[in-house]
């Protein structure tokens, strides 16, 4: 930038015009001008090569993720369940997923923060890729937040039933009375497409020193309940402040502060998830614009939790799969 103040004439190189989008050419006439230095990370060349690496590396996830293909094609679309307590990020996650896919953020299921549930309802989201897109091959679950209190929250009863599909979209959770095989909507035979095929306990990573013994008793059930059905499960730590300092320089891996670090030790050791398996987010709550940095997060999660739902299809019996009828299926 050149400024000539015996005519007062400010001249721009043709990048500098191209980059700011501006739409003049040589020099432009001005009355005053002042001129300020900015200091910061952000103006800084090497954080402007890390966002562009960044932007490529949440493309390739993307392009990985539109490509994704559940194992052996048993079910078309992966169920994911997100189970945890109320305010944790679980309707958020769901829109944070969708806002990445979109390419804007969006809020479509509703969240809040009331010591009791905003979701009360089941609610089985899929996602498309862009506003007219196809859908994506997998689903998120909401279900109605975990409570410390008795008689509050999700009910544990109705955990089984989740687990194997026998509750449809839009059910009305009751937190003092779990549904029955005798309810008008009750799904009696479920097939494998209907069950849920990824857990992930989903944890406001700043509160997780303090969840009561209750809360952490209804945890312990939860995931005893997941244990029996087999299903694949991971923890997701939503909230992470600062989601540059967690990420590698390549993006590959998570760098995780002395915090972070904690916290993830104490979730292995609260409900015995493998550490490879808990995955941190900052999801789109209050913000206006999507993050690079914040979508590779976002990606890698439901990348995970996609492998680990295909760990589990790869470990049914064949009796569950339907692969014995389509072996014995005579030839026409």
């Amino acid at each position: 930038i050149f400024i000539i103040r015996p005519d007062n004439k400010i001249y721009l190189d043709r990048m500098m015009i191209k980059n700011l989008k501006l739409r003049f050419y040589g020099h432009l006439q001005f009355l005053e001008c002042e001129v300020f230095r900015v200091e910061g990370t952000k103006y800084n060349l090497d954080y402007t090569k890390r966002i562009m690496k960044a932007r490529e590396h949440r493309n390739k996830l993307l392009a990985d993720i539109r490509a994704y293909k559940p194992y052996a094609d048993l079910v078309s679309e992966i169920r994911i369940l997100l189970v945890g307590p109320v305010g944790s990020g679980k309707s958020s996650f769901f829109n944070s997923v969708k806002s990445v896919f979109h390419g804007h953020v969006t809020g479509q299921a509703i969240v809040g923060s009331d010591t009791t549930s905003i979701t009360e309802w089941y609610r089985i989201y899929s996602v498309k890729d862009g506003k007219n897109g196809k859908s994506l091959p997998f689903i998120l679950c909401d279900t109605m937040g975990l409570d410390g209190a008795e008689g509050a929250g999700l009910c544990m009863d109705d955990i089984p039933y989740i687990l194997k599909g026998c509750i449809p979209d839009r059910y009305q959770f009751n937190p003092r009375k779990p549904i029955t095989p005798e309810h008008s909507t009750f799904i009696t035979s479920p097939s494998l497409k209907d069950r849920i095929h990824c857990v992930a306990y989903v944890l406001d990573i700043n509160s997780i020193d303090n969840l009561s013994s209750k809360m952490l008793a209804k945890f312990k059930q939860v995931h005893k309940e997941v244990l029996n059905c087999g299903v694949a499960h991971v923890a997701l730590l939503t909230k992470v402040d600062d989601c540059s300092e967690i990420l590698q320089d390549n993006f590959l891996n998570l760098s995780r502060s002395m915090t972070s670090q904690r916290q993830v030790m104490n979730v292995h050791k609260m409900l015995g998830v493998p550490i490879s398996s808990i995955l941190m987010v900052g999801n789109y709550a209050s913000d206006l614009e999507l993050d690079p940095m914040n979508d590779i997060l976002i990606l890698s999660a439901l990348r995970q939790m996609l492998r680990a739902a295909d760990d589990f299809l790869e470990d049914l019996p064949l009796e569950e799969t339907g692969a014995i009828e389509r072996v014995l299926q005579p030839c026409i």
